[in-house]
C-alpha cells in the first residue's frame, strides 16, 4: 500500500512537472482569418532577407510585413502546402498538383511562375507537395509519389520504392524518408540509405529535422517521439516528458536558441524543452493560442516564434523582455501590489493575495512554481510593504500581517492604503499608515505591530504618504481632489496639519496632486507639472531635476528604483527616466500602453531584472536589463505605393530590394497617391514610430507618428523621392527607405504636346507674321490707296480749286473779254459812229461845198473835208482794232490766217466782226459798205471756209479753239 501511495505521489509530481509553466509567459498575438483575409490553415512559414513573413495558406501565399497582409493565389487557386525562400529571393511553393515560385515583377508585386511545363507529360499529375527544400543549387519538391529537383531550368524526377513521407535538411545533407527504405540522403543524383544500426521505418513518420550543430540534428516524428541524427547514426532521444508529449502528435520542431527547442503538436499546442528534454514552457489555448492544433512553426530573425495554426496564425514573443505573469486562478483580476518576501513572490489583486515560492535569483519570470491564494486574504489588496522584516498588507477590510501560510488582521477599522516607517533605520519603532479615514500611527515593539492613535482633526483618505527626508517629523500626504497636506509631529505625537496650495507655489491648482519621495526630495506630481519642496521658504518650486525631462506631461505616478532610475506613468504611458548613462534618457514602454489599472497604477522595481507592473488583467514582468540590451536593429519597408483616380492601381508591391531608389512613372490621371510602410520588428511593433518626407514637395520630415501610411493629393507633375524612416522607443532609428517616382504631366503638358504647341505657336507666329505682313501690305496698299485717294481728292480739290481758279479766271477773263468786247464793241460802235458822223459830215460839207458861193468858205470847207478824210482812215483804225481784237480773242485772226491763208483782209475783218457776233448793218457801217455787200461777202466767206449753210459763223468760230 505504501509503495502504491508513493508511486501515485511520484506520478503526480511528474505530472505537475509536465504541466507547470513558468510564472512569466511571453506575449501571444493571434491573427485570425478575418484579419489576414485568407484560409484558416497555415502549413508553412518563412522569412525573407528584408524580414517579411510568408505563410503557406489554404488560399494561397500570404505575406506580412508588420502592418499589412497580402495574398497571392496559385493559378488554380488551390492550397499552398509548403514553401522555401532561395538566396535569390524567389519563394518556391508546392501545392495541390502544382510546383513553381513567386518572384517580384517589375512593379514589386509577386507574380507566380509555374514549373509544371518543365515536367515530363507523364509526371504532370501528382498529389500535394508537402515539403520544399532549397539545397545547394537545387530546389526539391516532395509529394508522396515523386520528388522533383529543379536546377538550371530543368526538372529531374525521383520516384520512391513505396511512397515519400518526408523531405528536409540536416546540416549539409538533404534527407528524405521512404516508407520502405526509411531515411535516405541525396548524393550525386542518388538517394542513398543512411547506414545505421537503428533505422526509422516508414511507419515512424518524420515531421521535421532540426540542425543543432554541424554534425548533430534532432528528428521529430508524428507519434514516436524524438531522435538524434549524428552523422550516419540515429539514436532515440527519450525522456519521461518527451514520452508524455509524444501522444499529442509532434507535427513540427524548431530550435529557439542554443539550449531550447519548440515542439509543436496537433493536439496540445507548443512545448518548449531544453536540450536535455526537460520541460520549460507550454503555449496552448489556455495560455492564449486560438487553438491547440499547430501545423507549422518558425523562429524569426529576432528569435521570436511564429506558429501556423489549424485556424489562424500566432506570434509568440519568446525573445521579449516583457512577459505576462500568469496567476491562473484569477487571470482577469487587476494587479495592485507585489512584494518579494522570504523566498516568496506575493501578488495582490482585486480578489485577494497570491503567493508562489521563488529562488530569488535572476529573472523571476522563469520560475515554475504555481501561485496559490493566501488564506484570509480574499478581497481588494491595495498595498504590500516589507517593514521591520515583516510583510504588511493594506486591504480593503483593514491592515494585515502576512506570512506564507495566512494573513492575520491587525486593524479592521477601515481599509488601508499604505505603510511608511518614521525612521530610516530598522527596526523602526513607529510608522504611519494611510487609510480610508486619514492617518494612523503604529508602534512596533517586541516584533509586534500595534495601532497607537489617529492623527487628530485629519480625516482625509491618505493613499499617498511619505516622510520628509530633511525632517522626519514632517509627514506629507495628498488627496487627488482635496490637496497637499503636511502633518507636523509635535511632542507626544501631537500634530499640526497645514494645507498647501497656490500660495505655496503649487501652480494654479492643487487638484490631482500626488506626493512622492525621490532623490531625497519631497516631490509633488500634478497636472500642472512637477514640484519639489523648499524647506527654507516653506514653498514648492518647479523641480529642476525632473522638469526638463517631463515638461508638459501630466504625471500620475513616480517610483525610484535601487539604481536611481525613476519609473513613471504620465499621459497614460509607462516609462523610465534612466540615469545609467552619462546623459539621462527617457525610455517609454509602449507595449504596456492602455493595459494598466487606470487611477491605481502600480510599479515595483525590485531590481533591473525584475520589475513588476500591475495590469488590468494580472501583472507584467519586465526584465529591464534585458530590455535595454536586446537592441534589435530597427528596419523599415515601403510596403506599397498605390494611386487612386478613375481606377485604382498599385505601382509598387513592396517585394523588391530597397538599396537604391527606383523610378516609377505615374500618369497624371491619378489624383491621390498613397505610400504604405511598415517595420518587421514584430515583437516591438507597438514601440515603432515613423517619419516620412516627399522630396520635391515636403520641405522637412514629418513628425514621428504611429501612422503607417501617407497620402498626397493632386501632386503636380515632376520627379519626387519618397523617404521613410522608423524608430523605436529607445530612440534607435532605422536606415532610410526611399523610392523615386515621376508624376507624368497630362498629355497636354508632355514634351510632344510642347513640341506640338511649339509648332502650333510657330505656325501661329508665322500666320501672325504673315497676317501682320499682309496687314502691313494691306495697310500700305490701303495707305497708298488712301494716299492716292487723298492725292486724288487733293488733286480733285486742286483741280476743283484750279477749275474754280480757272473758272474765276475764266469768269474774270470772260468779264474782261466781255468788258473788252464791250470796249471793242464800243470802239467798233465808236468807229461806226465816227464813220457815220464823218460820212454825214462829209456829205453835209459836200452839199455845202456844192452850194457855197464864197470862195474862202469853199477853201475852208475843202480843208475841213480833207481833215475829215484824214480822220476817216479805216485802214489805220482797223490795224489798231485787229491788234486789240487778237489780244482779247486769243489771236483769232492769226489762227484764221494760218488755217485759211487765202482770205483777203476784208474777209478777215468780216470774220472778226462775225466772231464778235455783230449784225449785218453794224458790219456794213464798219466796213463802209452796203448791207447787200455784207451779205455777198458773207456768202463768199462761207464758200472759202467750206462752211455749210446750216452752221452759224459765230458757233463755228468758237469751235476753232476746241479743235
Amino acid at each position: 500500500m505504501n509503495r502504491l501511495i508513493l508511486s501515485i505521489i511520484l506520478l503526480l509530481s511528474i505530472s505537475i512537472s509536465f504541466g507547470q509553466n513558468t510564472i512569466g509567459l511571453p506575449e501571444i498575438n493571434n491573427y485570425t482569418k478575418n484579419q489576414y483575409l485568407a484560409g484558416t490553415q497555415n502549413w508553412g512559414i518563412q522569412q525573407d532577407a528584408a524580414g517579411r513573413m510568408y505563410f503557406a495558406n489554404n488560399e494561397g501565399l500570404l505575406t506580412f510585413d508588420g502592418n499589412y497582409w497580402r495574398k497571392y493565389h496559385l493559378p488554380s487557386k488551390t492550397k499552398v502546402r509548403s514553401l522555401a525562400i532561395a538566396p535569390d529571393g524567389k519563394v518556391y511553393v508546392g501545392g495541390e498538383n502544382e510546383i513553381g515560385y513567386f518572384s517580384p515583377s517589375g512593379n514589386g508585386v509577386l507574380a507566380y511562375h509555374s514549373l509544371k511545363e518543365l515536367l515530363p507529360e507523364k509526371d504532370q499529375t501528382f498529389y500535394d507537395v508537402w515539403n520544399v527544400c532549397v539545397w545547394k543549387e537545387s530546389v526539391f519538391f516532395r509529394s508522396s509519389s515523386r520528388i522533383f529537383e529543379y536546377k538550371a531550368n530543368k526538372v529531374s524526377v525521383y520516384r520512391p520504392s513505396s511512397h515519400w513521407r518526408f523531405l528536409g535538411k540536416s546540416s549539409d545533407k538533404l534527407i528524405a524518408q521512404d516508407f520502405d527504405k526509411g531515411l535516405l540522403f541525396f548524393e550525386n543524383g542518388q538517394w542513398i540509405p543512411i547506414s545505421t544500426d537503428f533505422q526509422l521505418s516508414g511507419k515512424q513518420l518524420v515531421t521535421s529535422i532540426v540542425p543543432i550543430s554541424k554534425e548533430l540534428s534532432l528528428i521529430s516524428t508524428f507519434e514516436n517521439g524524438l531522435y538524434w541524427l549524428n552523422t550516419q547514426r540515429v539514436q532515440a532521444f527519450a525522456t519521461s516528458f518527451i514520452t508524455e508529449i509524444s501522444k499529442y502528435r509532434i507535427y513540427h520542431a524548431v530550435q529557439i536558441n542554443a539550449t531550447q527547442i519548440a515542439l509543436s503538436t496537433s493536439l496540445n499546442g507548443c512545448y518548449i524543452i531544453d536540450i536535455h528534454g526537460n520541460f520549460i514552457q507550454h503555449f496552448s489555448k489556455t495560455e492564449g493560442l486560438n487553438n491547440n492544433n499547430i501545423l507549422s512553426s518558425f523562429l524569426d530573425k529576432q528569435k521570436n516564434l511564429w506558429l501556423g495554426l489549424d485556424n489562424g496564425i500566432a506570434f509568440v514573443a519568446t525573445n521579449n523582455a516583457i512577459k505576462s505573469i500568469s496567476i491562473m486562478q484569477d487571470a482577469d483580476a487587476g494587479g495592485y501590489a507585489s512584494a518579494l518576501y522570504q523566498g516568496n513572490l506575493y501578488l495582490g489583486t482585486a480578489n485577494g493575495l497570491y503567493v508562489a515560492p521563488v529562488n530569488g535569483q535572476g529573472d523571476l519570470s522563469y520560475e515554475k512554481n504555481a501561485f496559490r491564494k493566501v488564506p484570509n486574504s480574499t478581497g481588494q489588496v491595495w498595498n504590500l510593504q516589507v517593514i521591520n522584516r515583516q510583510l504588511l498588507m493594506g486591504h480593503h477590510e483593514g491592515a494585515y500581517i502576512v506570512n506564507a501560510k495566512s494573513a492575520q488582521k491587525i486593524d479592521d477599522n477601515g481599509g488601508y492604503w499604505t505603510f511608511v516607517p518614521l525612521s530610516s533605520l530598522e527596526p523602526s519603532a513607529r510608522l504611519v499608515a494611510g487609510n480610508y479615514n486619514g492617518l494612523k500611527f503604529w508602534n512596533y515593539k517586541n516584533g509586534q505591530f500595534s495601532v497607537d492613535k489617529r492623527v487628530d482633526n485629519f480625516h482625509i483618505s491618505s493613499r499617498f504618504v511619505c516622510i520628509d527626508p530633511n525632517n522626519d517629523k514632517a509627514i506629507w500626504t495628498t488627496h487627488p481632489y482635496k490637496g497637499v497636506f503636511r502633518v507636523l509631529i509635535k511632542d507626544s505625537l501631537r500634530t499640526e496639519v497645514k494645507l498647501y496650495g497656490a500660495k505655496e507655489g503649487l501652480a494654479l491648482s492643487e487638484n490631482n496632486s500626488f506626493v512622492y519621495r525621490l532623490k531625497n526630495r519631497v516631490i509633488i506630481a500634478s497636472e500642472n507639472g512637477i514640484f519639489e519642496y523648499n524647506i527654507h521658504t516653506d514653498k514648492f518650486v518647479p523641480c529642476s531635476l525632473l522638469m526638463p525631462y517631463f515638461k508638459g506631461m501630466k504625471m500620475y505616478y513616480l517610483k525610484e528604483d535601487q539604481d536611481g532610475n525613476v519609473w513613471f506613468i504620465a499621459d497614460n504611458r509607462i516609462g523610465v527616466l534612466d540615469f545609467s548613462s552619462h546623459k539621462p534618457q527617457v525610455i517609454y514602454l509602449p507595449e504596456l500602453n492602455n493595459r494598466l489599472v487606470s487611477g491605481f497604477e502600480f510599479i515595483n522595481p525590485m531590481n533591473l531584472e525584475n520589475v513588476i507592473v500591475g495590469g488590468e488583467k494580472g501583472f507584467f514582468h519586465i526584465n529591464y536589463k534585458a530590455y535595454r540590451q536586446k537592441l534589435s536593429k530597427v528596419n523599415v519597408l515601403i510596403s506599397e505605393i498605390s494611386a487612386s483616380g478613375k481606377i485604382d492601381s498599385v505601382f509598387f508591391g513592396g517585394i523588391k530590394s530597397m538599396e537604391k531608389a527606383k523610378n516609377t512613372e505615374i500618369d497624371s490621371d491619378f489624383d491621390r497617391l498613397t505610400f504604405e510602410y511598415s517595420s518587421t520588428l514584430f515583437h516591438q511593433l507597438q514601440t515603432v514610430e515613423y517619419a516620412c518626407q516627399l522630396e520635391g514637395f515636403d520641405a522637412t520630415w514629418s513628425a514621428w507618428t504611429k501612422k503607417t501610411s501617407k497620402e498626397y493629393t493632386q501632386l503636380p507633375a515632376g520627379t519626387y523621392l519618397f523617404k521613410v524612416k522608423a524608430r523605436n522607443n529607445l530612440g534607435q532609428e532605422s536606415d532610410i527607405a526611399s523610392y523615386q517616382i515621376i508624376i507624368l504631366p497630362p498629355w497636354y503638358l508632355t514634351i510632344w504636346a510642347y513640341i506640338f504647341y511649339l509648332l502650333l505657336l510657330s505656325v501661329a507666329f508665322w500666320r501672325l507674321f504673315r497676317w501682320q505682313q499682309q496687314k502691313f501690305i494691306d495697310q500700305q496698299v490701303s495707305f497708298q490707296k488712301e494716299q492716292k485717294q487723298l492725292m486724288y481728292m487733293h488733286q480733285l480739290e486742286l483741280d476743283k480749286n484750279e477749275k474754280e481758279i480757272v473758272s474765276l479766271k475764266n469768269e474774270k477773263l470772260e468779264a474782261e473779254i466781255i468788258h473788252k468786247n464791250a470796249e471793242l464793241a464800243s470802239s467798233a460802235m465808236y468807229l461806226v459812229q465816227k464813220a457815220e458822223l464823218l460820212t454825214k459830215l462829209k456829205q453835209d460839207l459836200g452839199k455845202m461845198y456844192k452850194s457855197g458861193n464864197v470862195e474862202e468858205i469853199k477853201e475852208d470847207l475843202k480843208r475841213m473835208m480833207k481833215t475829215v478824210d484824214d480822220e476817216n482812215t479805216v485802214e489805220t483804225d482797223w490795224n489798231q482794232f485787229s491788234i486789240h481784237f487778237d489780244s482779247v480773242h486769243s489771236n483769232f485772226l492769226m489762227v484764221i490766217k494760218e488755217r485759211f491763208p487765202n482770205l483777203s483782209p476784208s474777209e478777215l475783218k468780216l470774220c472778226a466782226y462775225l466772231r464778235m457776233n455783230l449784225s449785218t448793218k453794224e458790219i456794213a457801217q464798219l466796213m463802209n459798205i452796203s448791207a447787200r455787200s455784207v451779205e455777198v461777202s458773207r456768202y463768199r466767206l462761207r464758200k472759202k471756209l467750206q462752211l455749210p449753210s446750216e452752221v452759224n459763223f459765230f458757233s463755228y468760230f468758237l469751235s476753232i479753239y476746241e479743235e
